[in-house]
């Protein structure tokens, strides 16, 4: 009898945790998102050169200071001696329209937000972000891609019933070659960097939407943490235009070789000594 009783009571208990993890769940699945709706535009301090740049708190290029190893600052300064004679240095790929990738994809441009309870969506022109917050595990084999592989968890930190933050974790393997802006500033080149990021509306602005962005990357010295800020829009109808690189653009690339095409149709060199391309497969012009 005493055996039959314990018996009971375990399986009683085991009924009742079960019952309060239910419920726990039941509630945690009863706390709302954050509204994220609408147009968010990248919020840019005017600062002199070029608007386009990783941690919107600093000048661009070199006034970045990222904290770059030995190694990838004597590369990084090459890059801008190429760049200094008309070439493109590290930048050739995105110039040639090719996407950006983690983390410049969130550095420019206007995006949206779609929050599903288990996907967050981040929609950025041509390009598509997917936070998986639904608990997955991080898959055995990754192919690479130019925005990763992103999982992230939802957090109420007031306690309030809302969520508050979006944390994210971001891996590769990535598409390269990669780089900050167009100054070429470098990630490794291995193209096995993660990003770390904390997503939340801002406390007295809630038209203000804050992403903290740590870099993790085999080219720096440490991580590097910036604070992107975005504004919401406030057209009832956003028409949602995006603008591609192909448009209208007169420059053709050509193995390592950025040219202009000219008005006449004709193929001009961007820089100083550039050699045409190689027309051995081509017709030579009888002298």
């Amino acid at each position: 009898m005493a055996y039959r009783s314990m018996r009971t009571m375990l399986a009683l208990a085991t009924v009742l945790m079960l019952s309060v993890g239910a419920q726990a769940q039941d509630k945690a699945q009863d706390k709302k998102y954050p509204n994220w709706k609408g147009e968010w535009t990248t919020v840019i301090p005017r600062l002199p050169g070029q608007q386009l740049r990783f941690d919107p708190s600093k000048p661009y290029g070199k006034g970045q200071q990222a904290p770059l190893t030995q190694e990838y600052q004597k590369i990084y300064q090459d890059n801008l001696a190429e760049q200094a004679e008309g070439g493109q240095g590290l930048f050739l790929d995105h110039a040639s329209c090719l996407p950006a990738g983690m983390p410049t994809m969130m550095s420019a441009g206007t995006h949206e937000y779609v929050v599903t309870p288990e996907t967050t969506y981040i929609l950025l022109g041509t390009d598509v972000r997917r936070i998986f917050t639904d608990g997955r595990p991080w898959p055995a084999d990754l192919e690479p891609t130019y925005q990763g592989f992103s999982i992230g968890r939802w957090i109420d930190e007031d306690g309030d019933g809302v969520y508050d933050v979006l944390e994210v974790e971001t891996r590769g393997p990535f598409k390269g070659p990669r780089t900050y802006d167009a100054t070429g500033l470098p990630l490794h080149f291995d193209n096995d960097s993660s990003f770390k990021e904390r997503i939340f509306l801002d406390k007295g602005d809630r038209n203000v939407l804050h992403d903290e962005i740590t870099v993790f990357d085999r080219a720096l010295t440490r991580p590097w943490t910036v604070d992107k800020t975005y504004r919401r829009g406030s057209k009832q109808y956003p028409s949602w235009s995006r603008f591609s690189c192909l448009e209208g653009t007169g420059y053709v690339t050509i193995g390592k070789e950025f040219y202009l095409l000219g008005a006449d149709g004709a193929l001009l060199p961007t820089r100083k000594g550039q050699k045409p391309p190689d027309l051995q497969y081509f017709p030579q012009a009888q002298k």
